[in-house]
């Protein structure tokens, strides 16, 4: 049987048919038994959990020629006209590739003549979110004043993108997602009916995945099934679906919590040549730990639905402290932000899961085995941990190298004559179709009018209010933060301030345009000045001032016009110099 055939047999014909919305199911009919059907509906939710369905049930139940009833019977004409879609008074419309005013204008034109084949004309409108506005502005005309044979079902998953003056002139139910057992019991009753045999633990994993929609449920047991036949398995529904079994989340897991990388590269070698994705496996990684987080810290109502052996998991959750958890999940985000754009993926989850082996476990990780590893030998542990970060630095290099890929194959020191840095590539990240992947020319910054202005009133302006510009950048946008809280801002000038980082890759995710618009919008506010952004590698700034010397070699003599060397008070303009410099570079000589 095809997806199609399966989808349409098991597709609700009646209110009784549909599952999980009784509340919307049992107001529907109340209106319909005291003959107090509205003019216009709203129905809005998470995608596949019958909203579509519910408006073709309701505009056959209205006009039922045995009704109207609170249940079709699917017998008359008018039921069976309606269900194959020949009425020519029940009008489905997709407002997706159907938006414009046009389309509308017609609606409005013909809502005036009677319904010729049943009681009242019904016009479902899906996806009524992308109409346009003139659109919505010659709907409303109809909406305010109808009909009285005209019933309008207006359906869409996002209804905050409809003009408030549509939502007051309808009835809103929201839909909501089916709850897991009530979506297991609808597919267990497909498979006895269907004469498939499933596994509870393959059934309870389609239900999951499925997000809440029965439509999707269904699409995936036909798909499950047409794999394994008249027997759907969990290991089965595992391989069509893409997912990782629990097995291997328990060894990915296993092998972070003991901090070992080496067992970290095979698994993902063979997640990869079993055909899952990078970015799958990221995403499936990522709702792992986050169950583990709801498991450690509501331990006594918190299993959540994604759980298959709830002994394993809590053992496992008791080896990971919350403190841990909460970077870990921290940590893939951001790298699972930055996938979208890398060309080498897989390279990108590697790194993720070597950086996540050198968090550390500052508090008690419970009374797993593994919880206490790092605390039996600190010596051991920190020169394990120093190992693994410089496994990652070198891993982090070699993925800069395959992001840059194209680019100029420059082989300057990076600080040439004159302290100039070159800056690193803004490459075009545009995957997918015909994006180029040649980087853009770098930019050049010299450092000497930098490190000349280091010390400089506008530099300690900027070093005091950073942490607003970081604060700013956060609401801003938290992706930014993540990459830019590694930089320091080390020099200013009038509109220019530099940002030296430690990390190559933490500086060039940085000088994205998109990224370096936000920054550079955030620090004129801040500032009251437009600014721009300049960056280079710590290591280069540092070399730069080595060279100067005249900031650390050097002390500064003033000449006030006035002490009073009985009293210890001195100038307001000493004042402002030792709270630059400090006690120890301001020395105070008097003109003899």
């Amino acid at each position: 049987m095809s997806h199609i055939a399966l989808y349409r047999a098991w597709r609700p014909q009646t209110f009784q048919d549909m599952v999980g919305q009784r509340h919307i199911i049992q107001t529907l009919q109340n209106a319909i038994r005291e003959n107090r059907v509205s003019h216009a509906y709203l129905f809005n939710g998470p995608r596949g959990t019958g909203k579509t369905t519910a408006a073709k049930v309701l505009a056959k139940a209205v006009n039922c020629e045995r009704g109207p009833a609170e249940e079709p019977c699917n017998e008359c004409d008018a039921c069976r006209g309606i269900t194959a879609g020949h009425i020519m008074d029940v009008v489905e419309i997709d407002a997706a590739s159907n938006r414009g005013i046009d389309e509308i204008r017609d609606i409005r034109d013909k809502v005036r003549y009677a319904p010729s084949e049943v009681r009242y004309k019904v016009y479902i409108i899906d996806e009524v979110h992308m109409l346009t506005s003139e659109a919505f502005n010659a709907l409303l005309k109809t909406l305010e004043e109808p009909p009285g044979h005209v019933i309008f079902i207006l359906a869409t998953t996002e209804p905050h993108k409809l003009p408030a003056t549509i939502i007051s002139r309808c009835q809103r139910f929201d839909f909501r997602q089916v709850s897991l057992e009530e979506q297991s019991e609808r597919l267990f009753e497909i498979c006895r009916e269907e004469g498939i045999e499933a596994e509870e633990d393959a059934i309870a994993y389609i239900a999951r995945l499925s997000e809440g929609g029965m439509r999707d449920a269904i699409s995936l047991l036909e798909q499950v099934a047409a794999f394994g036949g008249s027997k759907i398995t969990l290991d089965g529904a595992v391989d069509v679906t893409g997912g990782m079994a629990a097995d291997q989340f328990y060894a990915l897991a296993e092998a972070i919590r003991d901090r070992n990388v080496a067992a970290i590269m095979p698994l993902v070698e063979s997640l990869t040549q079993a055909g899952k994705s990078a970015d799958k496996c990221m995403e499936n990684l990522i709702f792992y730990f986050r169950d583990l987080l709801v498991l450690k810290l509501a331990p006594q109502g918190a299993v959540t639905e994604r759980v298959v052996d709830a002994e394993r998991f809590r053992g496992m959750a008791d080896a990971f402290s919350s403190e841990r958890l909460f970077k870990m999940i921290d940590t893939l985000n951001t790298y699972q932000s930055d996938m979208k754009h890398a060309s080498q993926p897989q390279t990108l989850f590697e790194v993720a899961l070597m950086k996540i082996c050198t968090i550390g476990n500052e508090s008690a990780g419970g009374s797993g085995s593994g919880g206490g590893t790092a605390a039996s030998s600190p010596p051991a542990a920190s020169a394990e941990v120093q190992r693994l970060r410089q496994q990652v630095e070198i891993l982090e290099r070699k993925l800069e190298q395959l992001i840059q890929n194209g680019g100029a194959a420059g082989s300057g020191s990076g600080a040439g004559d004159g302290g100039a840095v070159r800056q690193p590539a803004s490459q075009s990240r545009r995957g997918g179709f015909g994006g180029s992947g040649a980087a853009v020319s770098r930019s050049t910054v010299k450092l000497d009018p930098f490190v000349a202005a280091a010390g400089s009133p506008g530099t300690g302006q900027v070093r005091m209010k950073w942490n607003e510009v970081l604060h700013r950048v956060k609401e801003a946008r938290i992706t930014v933060h993540a990459w830019l809280v590694d930089g320091e801002p080390v020099a200013a000038t009038d509109s220019t301030i530099l940002v030296a980082f430690k990390n190559t890759m933490h500086r060039e995710t940085t000088e994205r345009p998109a990224h370096r618009e936000i920054i550079e919008r955030v620090m004129q506010d801040v500032f009251g000045n437009p600014a721009k952004l300049a960056t280079c590698m710590l290591k280069e700034w540092q070399n730069a001032a080595e060279r100067s010397g005249e900031q650390q070699g050097e002390t500064l003599e003033l000449q006030p016009d006035a002490i009073d060397t009985g009293e210890e008070q001195r100038p307001q303009w000493v004042e402002e110099a030792v709270k630059l410099f400090g006690e120890d570079l301001v020395v105070i000589k008097e003109d003899n």
